[in-house]
C-alpha cells in the first residue's frame, strides 16, 4: 500500500509541476516595482472565462451610403445614451450613430476653423457630453458641446498633439505625439529628445505633469517607431501602456507612479534588428521616410469595469502578402501653407487572418488567457460589456462585440 500511495503522490506532483509550468508567472520587485513575466499560457488556460459575441459592423467599404464609407477611422467613443461616435479621420469628420447603428448625424468637415479637422487622430467624450478631438494637423485640442457645436480650443504651440484621454477630474491624457509627419520647431524634423510618453494638460493646453520612460535605441528613428504605444485610462484614472514593437505592458497610478510592468512569453523574437534600415531624406519642402524594421508585439489596449486590460497581441509577425502601408505625402510653401496626402498602398483584399489575438491581464499585470481573433486589428476600446475593434486600412471599419462572462 505505501508503493502504491507514493506512487500516486509522484504522478499527482508531476501534474501540478506541469500545470505550473504551462500557467506559470514569476512574479519580482526590481527597483521598488513590481515586474510580472507570464508565460504563453495565461491563469485561463485553455478555457478563457470571457467570450466574445458578435454584435455587429460599422462602416463598409461596399456600401453607396456615404455616411457608412470611412476612409482610415482612427477612434471611436460611446457617450451616455450608447451613441457611437466614429472619428472618420481620412473624411476629416466625426460620424454618430445610434446604439443600433443607425446613421444620426455628421460632426466636422475639413478645414481650420471652429469645429474643422485636418487628419484629426482621437476621440474621447466626457461625462457631460462633451467631445475631446485631438486634432494633430491643426496643432490643437477640440472641444465640442454634445450637439457638435464648437465649445473651446486647446492650443499647444510647443509640443505635438497626441492621442488624449479625458479624466474625470477634467484633464487630458496625452500620448507622445507628433508621430513621422509634424512640422515646425520642437517637432519631429528637430527634437532629438526623448520625452515623457504621458503627458497631463489641463483645459489651457498646460502641462502639469509628464512620465513614463522611453528606451533609448541610440538612433532617431528607432526611438520613434519604437517607443510608439497605444494607451488607455481606466474609472479611477489609472493608465495603462502597451508598446507596439516591445514586450512590454505598464500600469501607472493618476499621480504617474510605475506600479507594474509586465512582458509574456512571445512566438518571436521582438528585438530589433541590429542594422539600422530606417532613413529620412529631405527634398526642398518635402521629406521622404522610410522607417525601421521592427517586429510588433501588440496594436491596442482597453480596460473593461472590472479593472482587466485587453491587449491587441500577435501571434506571428505579418506575412508579405498581408501586409499594407500608408504613403503619406507631406510639404509646407514657402508661404506657410501646408499640403498632405493619405493613401493606403498593399494588398487591402486580404481581410482575414490568424495572425491577431486578444490577451486578458487582471488588475495585477497577471495574464489570464487569450482569445483568437480572424481579423486585421488595428485599436481596441472597451465601453461596458461593447468592445470595438478597429480595422483602418483593409475594411475601414469597426467590429462591435459583447463580452460575455462565462
Amino acid at each position: 500500500m505505501k508503493k502504491i500511495f507514493s506512487f500516486n503522490i509522484c504522478v499527482f506532483c508531476l501534474l501540478l509541476i506541469t500545470l505550473a509550468v504551462s500557467y506559470a508567472q514569476k512574479v519580482e520587485t526590481i527597483d521598488g516595482i513590481r515586474v510580472v513575466h507570464n508565460g504563453k499560457d495565461g491563469k485561463w488556460g485553455k478555457n478563457p472565462k470571457v467570450s466574445l459575441q458578435f454584435v455587429k459592423t460599422i462602416g463598409s467599404l461596399d456600401t453607396e451610403d456615404e455616411n457608412l464609407s470611412f476612409y482610415m477611422p482612427s477612434d471611436i467613443a460611446i457617450d451616455n445614451q450608447g451613441n457611437v461616435h466614429v472619428l472618420d479621420s481620412g473624411n476629416h469628420r466625426i460620424q454618430k450613430f445610434d446604439p443600433d447603428g443607425q446613421y444620426i448625424t455628421t460632426i466636422g468637415r475639413k478645414g481650420q476653423g471652429p469645429a474643422e479637422f485636418y487628419f484629426p487622430i482621437s476621440i474621447d467624450i466626457d461625462p457631460k457630453g462633451y467631445l475631446y478631438i485631438s486634432d494633430s494637423g491643426n496643432q490643437r485640442i477640440q472641444i465640442l458641446k454634445p450637439d457638435g457645436t464648437d465649445h473651446k480650443t486647446v492650443t499647444m504651440v510647443k509640443d505635438p498633439i497626441g492621442v488624449s484621454r479625458i479624466s474625470d477630474s477634467g484633464n487630458i491624457i496625452m500620448g507622445s505625439g507628433g508621430g513621422f509627419f509634424s512640422f515646425g520647431p520642437g517637432t519631429m524634423m528637430d527634437d532629438q529628445s526623448l520625452p515623457k510618453l504621458i503627458k497631463v494638460v489641463n483645459s489651457e493646453g498646460d502641462i502639469q505633469k509628464d512620465f513614463g520612460d522611453k528606451l533609448d535605441y541610440k538612433d532617431f528613428l528607432m526611438n520613434r517607431m519604437g517607443n510608439t504605444i497605444h494607451f488607455t485610462v481606466d474609472k479611477n484614472n489609472n493608465a495603462y501602456i502597451a508598446f507596439d514593437y516591445q514586450n512590454r505592458i505598464e500600469k501607472y497610478s493618476p499621480n504617474g507612479k510605475l506600479l507594474w510592468k509586465s512582458d509574456r512569453k512571445l512566438n518571436y523574437n521582438p528585438t530589433p534588428p541590429k542594422k539600422k534600415s530606417g532613413f529620412m531624406k529631405r527634398r526642398g519642402g518635402m521629406v521622404e521616410i522610410q522607417q525601421p524594421q521592427m517586429n510588433r508585439c501588440s496594436g491596442g489596449i482597453a480596460v473593461d469595469d472590472k479593472g482587466r486590460a485587453w491587449v491587441v497581441a500577435l501571434k506571428r509577425q505579418i506575412k508579405e502578402d498581408e501586409q499594407v502601408q500608408t504613403n503619406v505625402r507631406a510639404s509646407r510653401g514657402p508661404g506657410g501653407e501646408r499640403a498632405m496626402s493619405v493613401s493606403v498602398l498593399g494588398n487591402t483584399d486580404v481581410k482575414e487572418t490568424d495572425m491577431y489575438l486578444l490577451e486578458v491581464y487582471d488588475p495585477d499585470g497577471i495574464l489570464l488567457g487569450r482569445i483568437q481573433l480572424n481579423q486585421f486589428v488595428d485599436d481596441i476600446r472597451i465601453d461596458k460589456d461593447r468592445l470595438f475593434l478597429l480595422d483602418k486600412m483593409r475594411g475601414m471599419q469597426y467590429y462591435e462585440y459583447k463580452i460575455i462572462e462565462k
